[in-house]
């Protein structure tokens, strides 16, 4: 994945999550007569959201100062769609099975955080020090 891609996918999702954010104060109720349950479900995806999305654009950041955080990205991506998307069609009343895919998408959150930690400078990259 490439630095631009990366900023691009995080601020899009970050977009997303303001979106899904907006929905979930204003209309998850009223449209799907939604629990307390369910809104909390709601409010943990959508904060997920717009971290993994600032997460996203750190990594693309990162990567025009010569870092390699390809995995970490990746990561946060699928993580944020996996986690969100599962409490978000949880909240929605899709089948309680769902929230047994919901940690998959955390362990992929925690690897990204993790394989951005261990994430290095391109030998090639110039020293910025």
């Amino acid at each position: 994945m490439h630095s631009q891609t990366m900023i691009r996918a995080g601020a899009l999702l970050g977009a997303l999550g303001v979106a899904l954010g907006a929905f979930g104060a204003h209309g998850l109720e009223q449209t799907f007569r939604a629990s307390p349950r369910a809104a909390e479900h709601w409010g943990t995806a959508t904060e997920y959201t717009f971290y993994h999305a600032l997460a996203l654009v750190l990594c693309g950041l990162l990567a025009e100062r010569g870092y390699r955080p390809r995995i970490a990205a990746w990561c946060f991506a699928a993580g944020a769609v996996v986690f969100g998307g599962t409490l978000y069609l949880l909240a929605l009343g899709c089948p309680r099975w769902l929230g047994a895919i919901t940690p998959i998408g955390g362990t992929l959150l925690i690897a990204g955080w993790v394989a951005l930690v261990v994430s290095r400078r391109s030998p090639a990259s110039p020293d910025h020090s």
